[in-house]
């Protein structure tokens, strides 16, 4: 086991610094993670429904949605029980489908950089709370249930600025919005398996509960990080 441990440790630590490495070298544009031409250009030559199309691009853009998958880790950190882990993740679904397809449908445009800027606080948001900082810091725990639904319905608008940037036709739309929306799902099954597998994995090494603290604060960390970055895009662009 102590092996194993040290396995562990220094792949952790070796993963943390080219996380770092990334983050810092990336550009403000690469954080706007703004549709691939290819897909948008595939998007705007097609009328009419398209369920597997739709389906294939949200499930990619969950799978690669960097801020979405940190927010899941947060909200899984401490839950064990896969009876929290399927309310929590599902609040945080409901969020995220009501505002993607209000937003897209009715057309409510929302700078993108900003949005990212708030999805990336909600990871800070996360990390504090998994830290303990609001009892210690005011005395009171907020509702998690509310939070993780509510920071859903910002997440949400994050993905329907996306979509909005493919330009969809309006033939169709509706549907094809479902079918991007049951991608989102899909792949956020996916990324959550793995992210379990892999929890699951270090939660039964004693080098867990020594690193849950430093692993929040590197979850902050990157959630500032994200934050900055799209400020600075904000504000250069």
């Amino acid at each position: 086991m102590q092996i194993i441990d040290s396995h562990i440790v220094k792949l952790s630590a070796y993963i943390k610094r080219l996380l770092t490495l990334f983050i810092t070298l990336a550009s403000p544009t690469l954080f706007a993670h703004g549709v691939a031409e290819g897909d948008k250009g595939y998007i705007q030559e097609i009328y009419g429904v398209h369920v597997i199309p739709f389906i294939y691009l949200g499930a990619k853009h969950m799978v690669t949605g960097y801020d979405h998958l940190l927010f899941l880790v947060g909200i899984i950190f401490f839950l064990y029980r896969m009876k929290d882990i399927g309310l929590y993740v599902s609040l945080f679904a409901l969020g995220h489908s009501i505002t993607m397809l209000v937003g897209v449908y009715y057309n409510i445009s929302i700078n993108a950089y900003i949005i990212d800027a708030i999805i990336g606080f909600s990871i800070v948001y996360k990390a504090l709370d998994n830290l303990g900082a609001y009892q210690r810091w005011f005395g009171f725990q907020p509702n998690t249930k509310v939070a993780t639904l509510i920071f859903g319905l910002i997440h949400g608008f994050g993905l329907a600025v996306k979509i909005q940037e493919y330009e969809v036709p309006s033939d169709g739309l509706l549907a094809n919005l479902i079918s991007f929306n049951i991608g989102v799902e899909l792949g956020q099954f996916m990324a959550l398996c793995i992210i379990m597998l892999l929890m699951t994995f270090w939660r039964k090494t004693s080098y867990f509960f020594k690193t849950a603290y430093q692993s929040n604060v590197f979850l902050m960390f990157l959630g500032f990080l994200l934050v900055g970055y799209q400020l600075t895009g904000f504000i250069t662009q």
